[in-house]
């Protein structure tokens, strides 16, 4: 059974069609990235999984159709925003404690340990703390619901290098398992990309690809050869290629073979602009 099941899922705004007939299935115990350009659907398509959004089509969550069931939402699926929700009138404490009691998937042990963890100051006004504060902050009163999903949607936008890589060790830490499935939506891919499973990319509301990230990238080199040998290049239908230093450069299968020529494995971000033609800050 997968844990998202997603059949014909096409949302408009007004006239605009923000997804077009998206069609996925997602199992248990995956991390997967979700890439597209600004616009692209993919904050839709993570609204839509989470009921907020009404839509055309069908969602279904570890077998229940969200539509029927709204409950199963709010059971078994957690998500971390890109601009935090929360009550800037409280204090950290307080935040903590109104969480506790209107969810009853909260695990007191892991919300202890990750306070334990974290420097926040249980008096502060949610109002006095640091952005990178209050995303910590986002992050323990969510990952202490004991859940089987969960969605990033740009969850670390704005912040130094640093808390970043603490905010996805965490993630990895403290709630991963064989048993849970993450959905990470983002573009700093090249930061995730280590960690991810699968890949889904996303394009004017059209899903393009939805692949094993492994299987992916052994399809692909990029290739580097010298300019003479351009038209050699070519014969091969290359993409994404470019000129620098003497050499041109080029994304092709990975059967190619050219002698003389350098070889390295694509990042995703490569196949990303090399399928869909960039990504727009």
């Amino acid at each position: 059974m997968s844990y998202i099941s997603i059949r014909g899922l096409s949302k408009y705004y007004g006239k605009q069609k923000a997804l077009n007939n998206i069609n996925l299935e997602i199992p248990k115990g995956r991390i997967v990235g979700l890439l597209g350009k600004n616009g692209a659907g993919k904050s839709t398509l993570m609204r839509s999984i989470l009921g907020f959004l009404k839509y055309e089509g069908q969602i279904k969550i570890l077998g229940e159709d969200i539509a029927h069931n709204a409950m199963v939402t709010k059971k078994d699926i957690a998500f971390i925003p890109d601009v935090s929700c929360l009550d800037d009138r409280l204090t950290v404490g307080q935040t903590i404690d109104y969480v506790k009691n209107v969810n009853f998937n909260w695990d007191e042990a892991t919300a202890e340990r990750l306070l334990k963890k974290s420097d926040l100051p249980l008096n502060k006004k949610v109002s006095a703390l640091s952005k990178g504060m209050k995303t910590k902050l986002y992050l323990l009163i969510t990952l202490a619901l004991d859940v089987k999903i969960l969605l990033l949607d740009e969850p670390t936008l704005g912040l130094d290098i640093l808390f970043r890589k603490e905010f996805f060790n965490t993630i990895l830490g403290e709630f991963y398992n064989s048993e849970k499935t993450i959905i990470i939506s983002t573009h700093q891919v090249e930061e995730v990309e280590h960690i991810l499973q699968d890949i889904i990319f996303i394009d004017y509301g059209n899903l393009i690809l939805y692949e094993n990230v492994q299987n992916l990238k052994d399809k692909y080199n990029i290739i580097s050869v010298p300019c003479s040998q351009k038209n050699a290049l070519l014969a091969y239908q290359p993409q994404m290629m470019h000129e620098a230093l003497g050499k041109v450069h080029a994304i092709v299968k990975s059967e190619v073979q050219i002698e003389g020529a350098e070889y390295n494995r694509p990042g995703l971000s490569d196949l990303f602009v090399a399928k869909v033609g960039g990504l727009h800050e």
